[in-house]
């Protein structure tokens, strides 16, 4: 039995989960942190509310580290994204917005 050709309303229809040795599924999602800044998704660790003394603590400490990227453009922090690499990224996008952005199913 033949499968029906790819048009592309059918292939919006019939999208599936990439098998992991398809090149689909190489690509990493992208986390837009803010004016065109990118975030590897999947190295994401936690975003958290930047007002607090630990979470200054922390900023301090990564850029003693040489570990601090600053995605701001010059603006207010509003966020800080912890990675597995041990990389500090600010961010000027409140954290809901990011947690929004990771994970736009709202965890359904």
């Amino acid at each position: 039995m033949s499968e029906a050709p790819r048009t592309a309303s059918n292939r919006r229809m019939a999208r599936v989960r990439p098998t992991p040795n398809s090149a689909e599924a190489r690509i990493p999602s992208l986390l837009n942190v803010g004016y065109g800044n990118l975030v590897a998704s999947v190295r994401v660790v936690s975003v958290v509310n930047a007002q607090s003394a630990p979470m200054r603590r922390l900023r301090d400490e990564a850029a003693a580290r040489g570990k601090l990227i600053d995605a701001t453009q010059g603006r207010r922090t509003r966020s800080i994204v912890v990675t597995d690499s041990d990389h500090v990224v600010l961010s000027a996008i409140n954290p809901e917005t990011l947690a929004q952005r990771l994970d736009p199913d709202g965890g359904a």
